[in-house]
């Protein structure tokens, strides 16, 4: 409906909507894909920290794998329980040495429950 005065100068007048929204689109396709380096690099060195709850940190991961996906960069599950183990401190050393000796896999929502128990 309407475009940000910053972003209106850098698009040129165009003849139809079609030829307008080709440029957007190209103009703005970078944008994702830098979009998508960030989310990856912020994903990669998240940790917890204990000054939000454990709920707070899993939600904020699995956001950002969901944010990922619309840019089109799905995480899969078990990916996404790996990074979020990986962001535990040491003293949650013990859950995870406990997550590595079973043999069944953890979904998130299991994760999530038994992280949320242990905190």
């Amino acid at each position: 409906m309407t475009v940000a005065n910053n972003i209106e100068s850098i698009i040129p007048q165009t003849e139809s909507v079609r030829e307008y929204l080709k440029f957007v689109e190209e103009r703005f396709r970078s944008t994702d894909k830098s979009l998508a380096g960030t989310l990856m690099a912020e994903l990669t060195i998240m940790k917890f920290d204990s000054s939000s709850s454990m709920k707070n940190h899993i939600i904020e991961m699995t956001n950002i794998t969901a944010r990922l996906s619309t840019l089109g960069m799905e995480v899969d599950d078990t990916f996404l329980v790996q990074f979020i183990l990986n962001s535990l401190p040491l003293e949650y050393g013990r859950f995870q040495m406990n997550h590595n000796t079973i043999k069944d896999k953890w979904d998130v929502s299991e994760l999530f429950s038994m992280l949320t128990q242990e905190e």
